[in-house]
This record gives C-alpha cells, sequence and structure tokens, in this order.
C-alpha cells in the first residue's frame, strides 16, 4: 500500500500483468524522443532490404511468478527504423511464427510525430508480419537483396528469441553473406541463438553495447519490473567470450566489423545514425 501511495508500485493490466510504477514510467519513459531528421545520401543499390526480427510475446514470468508487461520496446525499434528509411532502406517485418509484433505501449511517445508516423505506416507489417521460419526455409537464397538484420530491444526479446533455433539460422545467414547485424539493450539476447545445439556462438570475441544486469537488478526497487529478471543475459553472453562495452544504460553504441549494438533504450537515436551511416559507407 505504502509503494502505491509513493507511486512505486507496479500497475497491474488487464491480463493480470504488470507494466512500470508511475516514478518508473516518468524516469524511463518520455511522450518525445531525441530523433535527429537527418537527410541522408539514399542508398540506391540492389541490397535494399533489412530484415527486422520482433517478439510475438507480451509477459515475462519474474522469479517472483508476477508477470511483466513487456514486447518489443518502440523507441528502440523505431528510431532506428527512422534513420534506416531516411538513408533509402526498406523493412520485411518478422515475427518466430508470424503472428502479431508486440510492442510496450506504455512507452510509446505519444507525442513524437516522426515515431508516431513510421509506426502508422508500418502498423499493417507488424500486425501481418512475415513467419520467420518460412523466412528461413523459402527465402535466405535472396541474400543479395539484403542489407542487414536487425533485432530491437524490449524485455520481450528474451522470450523464446534467443532459444528459436530459426533466428540462429538468420543471424548465421547474414554473418555467412556478410550483411550487417543491429541490436541494442536486451536484443543482443537474440546473439545466443547462434549458439544452439551446441554450434559455435559467431560473436566470440566480439564487442558490444547491452543493457546492464546491474541495472534489471536495480529497477524492482522502484517498481520498473514486478520482480527479479528470470535470468540475466550480460552473464551469459560475457561466457560466450563477448566484452561489454558499457557499464550504464546509457546511449553508448558499438561497432565491431559488422555487429553495431546499443547500450538502452537511450542508444536509439545514435544506434540509428550509426547504422545508416556505416551502412551507406559500406554499402
Amino acid at each position: 500500500m505504502l509503494k502505491k501511495l509513493l507511486g512505486l508500485a507496479p500497475q497491474l493490466e488487464s491480463d493480470g500483468s504488470f507494466r512500470p510504477s508511475k516514478l518508473a514510467m516518468k524516469l524511463a519513459t518520455a511522450d518525445k524522443t531525441d530523433f535527429e531528421n537527418i537527410t541522408y545520401s539514399k542508398y540506391k543499390g540492389q541490397k535494399s532490404k533489412v530484415l527486422v526480427i520482433l517478439t510475438e510475446q507480451k509477459n515475462m514470468k519474474m522469479q517472483n511468478g508476477k508477470l511483466f508487461s513487456t514486447g518489443n520496446h518502440p523507441v528502440e525499434a523505431l528510431l532506428p527504423m527512422l534513420h534506416l528509411r531516411n538513408a533509402g532502406f526498406e523493412f520485411d517485418i518478422a515475427t518466430p511464427t508470424g503472428k502479431p509484433a508486440i510492442f510496450e505501449m506504455w512507452a510509446f511517445p505519444q507525442k513524437d510525430e516522426h515515431v508516431n508516423e513510421i509506426y502508422t505506416a508500418l502498423k499493417s507489417s507488424f500486425e501481418k508480419p512475415i513467419n520467420l521460419k518460412e523466412f528461413v526455409e523459402n527465402s535466405m537464397e535472396k541474400a543479395d537483396a539484403y542489407a542487414a538484420v536487425f533485432v530491437p530491444g524490449g524485455h520481450g526479446v528474451m522470450l523464446g528469441i534467443p532459444e528459436d533455433e530459426n533466428v540462429g539460422k538468420a543471424l548465421r545467414w547474414a554473418k555467412d553473406n556478410d550483411l550487417f547485424t543491429i541490436t541494442l539493450c536486451h536484443g543482443p539476447g537474440a546473439l545466443l541463438s547462434t549458439s544452439l545445439k551446441k554450434n559455435e556462438f559467431i560473436y566470440d570475441g566480439y564487442k558490444m553495447a547491452v543493457f546492464p544486469d546491474s541495472v534489471d537488478k536495480m529497477t524492482p526497487k522502484i517498481g520498473y519490473l514486478p520482480g527479479h529478471m528470470p535470468s540475466t543475459l550480460c552473464d551469459k553472453l560475457q561466457d560466450k567470450g563477448i566484452t561489454i562495452v558499457n557499464k550504464k544504460a546509457d546511449n553508448t553504441v558499438c561497432l565491431d566489423r559488422k555487429l553495431i549494438t546499443g547500450a538502452s533504450p537511450i542508444a536509439s537515436n545514435e544506434l540509428g545514425k550509426l547504422a545508416a551511416n556505416t551502412m551507406l559507407k559500406e554499402l
């Protein structure tokens, strides 16, 4: 009751899950983003597509049994896509089984005209995405049409995505065909899928920016999460041989070979700029 009075209690949703507390929402979300509407020299080559892999799952069960209302973080998904679209790239939206992509709508920047515009423009693709399994089975021979694979963050990316063999196959396809891989925040959890069935982890020795485990352990105190995470992310990646370049949930971005990563939602704008500029330069 005291936490509720102080705005520290996670807020109950209609399906029994919890979104962040009022205080956490004030600290971690905003009505507008820091998106910079940059005019790029548009890419006009053959490799114009970006495969965007989104989660179709909403609720994460915490250690205490409570459900966190999650999904894809809208800012982490849409700000980088704004930059990539400005640079001349287009998107194929996919989820593991073709079910609608789920967004953390409580984190949506309602007064940001640019984010609202691209969300509306792509809404039909979010609602009826490509089935990733079918893409892996039928479309990977079309690598010449693709420039990158993008896996946004949001805690929801840790629901099934790291254990999905087709995600691993898509990421291996990207690396084998010299495509870029773009991800941020909790999105790097998807990279773990490349080591399923005792396969080699293809990012061993890479540097990357990732959302810190230390922050996830702290956020239940302010009601951002309704309990402690079911598992950590950074520890798992470090055990696979990666080096994490950030210690805070800040705007750090990292380019290592063809892997482009960012530390948190705050890094979304910088990640988009880095991805757009790097891809235009390299392609």
